[in-house]
């Protein structure tokens, strides 16, 4: 027998959540492959067991997040996690990202996650919208590093499915969005930087941070949405204290 025949004849089995918030586990036994994905596993069930199976993706290269879920209890990027290096026993448990509501078996609703972006004044405002010249902005000044440090943020949701603070208060607004906010007020082109601040100083706003690290632990872009908010937390204390923020 082949290497390849040896490595078809072996079977990773997968544990599935199937429904919507009340569910269940259902097992499917997929061929093992050399260095396939869990989005290549699920894909060969939608595809080649269960067409019913409800999941999202879109790139398949690690380029746009939107094939997040939960791989055995840890937020992921199913196309850049690899199957052989999550087994538990010959075992990978599947579900759909934490703290968003369900549609579907693997797909959930990232409405709540945006409309947070939005409650967090997570759009730029120009300085000056009739100007027809780029703005200069000094590639080594402290504002610009500050924001560069946060700006590739794809909204995946791997953050905010890892956030406890968020599975404790669903008002909280997310990693994700106070790390948008950061890099705004930080940005010297924008011209409502108070209007931020005074946008995530708020009860579940970035003061509600515990700063347990796990948005930074799990995002797949290496960015640290914690400090990100302990940002927030100095410069809007800063702002009520000179008298620019209530």
């Amino acid at each position: 027998m082949s290497a390849v025949e040896e490595e078809t004849d072996r079977q990773i089995t997968l544990e599935i959540w199937r429904g919507q918030k009340e569910g269940f586990y259902q097992s499917y036994s997929v061929p093992a492959q050399e260095s396939q994905t869990i989005l290549d596993v699920v894909t060969y069930v939608q595809r080649r067991i269960d067409p019913t199976l409800s999941y999202r993706f879109a790139c398949r290269i690690g380029m746009c997040g939107s094939c997040a879920m939960m791989v055995n209890g840890q937020p992921r990027w199913t196309c850049r996690t690899h199957a052989s290096k999550v087994l538990k026993d010959g075992k990978i448990r599947l579900s759909p990202l934490r703290n968003l509501p369900v549609i579907k078996d693997l797909a959930t609703d990232m409405t709540e996650f945006f409309e947070k972006w939005q409650a967090a004044k997570g759009c730029f405002v120009p300085t000056d919208g009739q100007s027809q010249e780029f703005a200069a902005v000094e590639p080594k000044s402290k504002e610009r590093k500050e924001a560069d440090a946060g700006i590739e943020c794809l909204g995946c949701g791997v953050c905010y499915a890892a956030c406890d603070v968020v599975a404790w208060n669903k008002d909280y607004l997310g990693p994700a969005a106070l790390n948008r906010a950061w890099t705004l007020v930080n940005d010297e082109r924008d011209s409502d930087k108070m209007g931020h601040l005074a946008a995530v100083a708020v009860d579940a706003g970035c003061h509600a941070c515990h700063s347990h690290q796990q948005c930074a632990t799990y995002c797949p872009n290496n960015l640290n949405p914690t400090r990100a908010i302990a940002g927030l937390k100095r410069m809007s204390v800063a702002a009520v204290l000179k008298g620019e923020l209530k």
